[in-house]
């Protein structure tokens, strides 16, 4: 069967159709639209159910998520972008013990200890360990446990507060390295998520950067005015999962435009790994640990730059 054919003369897919083409059952499509109120399909004159190719797209994305132990509910209140960016995550990693114990101090609203054991694991580790083979990975994991409902919204606000104690604390103790490049570290606006930005902030103090960090959801006239206000060398972004992935492309255009061509702006996070372009003249980091590489390089190309000016 011709499934373009069937878009445009039928004015959608018929349930079988979507059966086929996305492997749920049409059980499973009455329930939800009278459970969730997804999918809304249309009624052709006969009666029948009629489903977009918009909605049979976001059917095979919550499709997939579900074969990764994800729960229905949560999905389909899910915007397309958001439920791509989630798809685009990979597969659940697997949790170690020490992972499964933080869950459930979490789950059973043991705080102290949960803060208590990510304390110890920040000594036993050392910052850099704590940030990228800790910290990141489980604030994935409480993610993607609230996605499938297995934690509610104040189980996954506590777990960020204490984190960011954690980290904050740990920042404070490195004190400020005075060192370059001068980084100012933030999210745009519609970006809540400060998580990201304050292990970033870890890693570049570490590194002997200073970071001006403004905290998550600084307006873009602020940052360029913060920028040259305290004469910073780099501008750095994190962008998580759920953030509108062409308000990526556009914000950070709108930034390179507006600042001097001798700031860098660097970004990161899950959200700028899924836009196709970044605009010229933005470097896009992979991970934490590229932040490290990054900032040698910096320094290397100022310190060439600067032997030949003189």
């Amino acid at each position: 069967m011709d499934k373009t054919k069937v878009y445009v003369n039928n004015q959608g897919l018929g349930i079988a159709d979507v059966e086929r083409e996305t492997g749920l059952t049409k059980d499973q499509l009455r329930v939800w639209e009278k459970r969730y109120g997804f999918p809304t399909p249309s009624r052709d004159p006969n009666g029948d159910r009629r489903y977009s190719e918009d909605e049979v797209g976001k059917l095979n994305l919550i499709r997939r998520l579900l074969d990764r132990g994800l729960r229905p509910g949560r999905l389909h209140r899910m915007t397309v972008a958001a439920l791509e960016a989630l798809s685009c995550e990979g597969e659940i990693p697997e949790r170690n013990a020490s992972q499964d114990l933080a869950l459930y101090l979490l789950k059973t609203h043991q705080t102290e200890q949960l803060r208590r054991e990510l304390g110890e694991a920040l000594l036993r580790e050392g910052m850099f360990r704590f940030v990228t083979d800790i910290a990141a990975p489980l604030a994935v994991l409480v993610g993607d446990a609230w996605m499938r409902g297995d934690l509610r919204v104040f189980e996954e606000h506590l777990f960020t507060e204490i984190l960011q104690g954690q980290l904050r604390g740990a920042i404070a103790q490195l004190g400020s390295a005075g060192g370059t490049p001068r980084m100012l570290i933030t999210t745009l606006p519609a970006e809540q998520h400060g998580l990201g930005v304050l292990m970033a902030e870890a890693i570049c103090t570490l590194e002997g950067a200073e970071c001006v960090a403004l905290g998550p959801q600084t307006p873009a006239a602020d940052i360029t005015a913060a920028a040259a206000a305290k004469e910073v060398d780099v501008v750095a972004l994190s962008f998580s999962a759920n953030f509108p992935v062409g308000q990526i492309t556009e914000g950070l255009a709108a930034l390179r435009e507006a600042l001097p061509g001798q700031v860098a702006i660097w970004c990161g996070g899950a959200g700028t790994m899924r836009a196709k372009r970044i605009p010229e003249g933005v470097a896009r980091l992979a991970t934490l640990e590229a932040l490290g590489p990054a900032i040698a390089q910096w320094r290397l190309a100022h310190r060439h730059h600067a032997a030949d000016g003189a």
